[in-house]
């Protein structure tokens, strides 16, 4: 049999109001009283009716979080922190993914204003503001990353790739590189073009103008597709900077077949500082995004704009930086031979 919330009041001796303080952690209760109440809980097996609190309240307990694809292990780390500060302050988390593709986008926004979420953070630059402008229209705030600046319920978290990237390349310089190359994330994705700009550029101002920029998609075999098209020019780079470290693990395993040793022949440099660049064979030098504080500030700035009255969105600034591993070496001053 179900239990209600008045039976666990009456079973801690408390009122209705004290009950669902303590359940929505929305204000200050001792600790003496919250233990009864959670101990009557857990005598009762209560369980809160989300439904009934919704009609009750006319709000949902939901915050909504968007991401690409659930596969990319970019995402695990944002999810994280965002989630455990949805928990911390006694809420749910409406987990989306677009897959790239703009039709599905389009269902996720509707599902999103028709489940009635208090704030959205979407975290892929695949999806823009006019895309996701029928929330905001609706008054439910938004927060993006690398997007234009904060407006009202609209917050935006900046990316610094540039610091990374400026200490990658006087990584490179130092290990007395010259010939380079880079595999960029899509054409049509702002953040991969961010990177890119910001990687040729920087190479540029150092003397180490690249022999070739190409770009791909965010999948390990793409950045092998591109490697190979790299080793079938005439001249073959000392040092790859890739887009993402998925790029740059599917660029070393390329290599590798190709008989292109990594680091001793073709140094590798990735981006993001996902698990599995410390499990890559050799460990891969990358320049590292604080994901889990990326979504933990998501959070806070949709929190912080539900509660300003005038909604005013925060713009927040993270700093990237470079995580050295065995991917990169002192050049080689003979070019490497390529097996066909």
């Amino acid at each position: 049999m179900a239990h209600t919330m008045r039976e666990v009041a009456k079973r801690a001796g408390v009122s209705l109001a004290t009950v669902s303080r303590v359940l929505n952690n929305t204000q200050y209760i001792s600790d003496e009283t919250r233990r009864s109440v959670l101990d009557a809980v857990r005598e009762l097996n209560y369980f809160k009716n989300v439904h009934a609190r919704r009609l009750a309240t006319g709000r949902s307990d939901l915050f909504g979080l968007v991401i690409s694809e659930i596969a990319n292990p970019y995402f695990p780390e944002i999810i994280r922190g965002y989630q455990a500060m949805a928990w911390n302050h006694g809420f749910d988390v409406l987990l989306c993914n677009t897959e790239y593709d703009r039709e599905r986008t389009k269902a996720v926004m509707r599902k999103l204003r028709e489940s009635d979420v208090r704030g959205v953070a979407i975290v892929t630059s695949s999806v823009d503001r006019d895309m996701a402008s029928e929330l905001t229209a609706a008054g439910i705030p938004l927060v993006f990353c690398n997007s234009d600046p904060a407006s009202k319920l609209v917050g935006n978290i900046c990316i610094d790739y540039e610091h990374g990237v400026t200490k990658a390349i006087q990584h490179v310089v130092e290990l007395g590189h010259s010939r380079s190359a880079v595999i960029a994330g899509p054409a049509d994705n702002r953040t991969a073009v961010t990177i890119k700009n910001a990687l040729v550029t920087g190479l540029t101002s150092r003397g180490l103008n690249p022999v070739c920029v190409l770009e791909s998609n965010y999948r390990v075999d793409a950045g092998a597709a591109a490697v190979r098209e790299v080793l079938s020019r005439p001249e073959i780079p000392t040092i790859m900077f890739c887009g993402n470290d998925l790029i740059a693990m599917g660029a070393m395993s390329a290599l590798e077949e190709s008989g292109v040793r990594v680091p001793e022949d073709v140094s590798v440099i990735g981006i993001d500082d996902i698990f599995f660049a410390f499990l890559a064979r050799p460990p891969l030098t990358t320049i590292s995004v604080p994901r889990e504080q990326l979504g933990v500030k998501a959070f806070e700035a949709l929190d912080r704009m539900l509660k300003l009255k005038r909604h005013m969105g925060p713009n927040y600034m993270l700093e990237t930086d470079l995580v050295v591993r065995r991917s990169t070496a002192p050049v080689r001053r003979q070019s490497p031979k390529v097996r066909s």
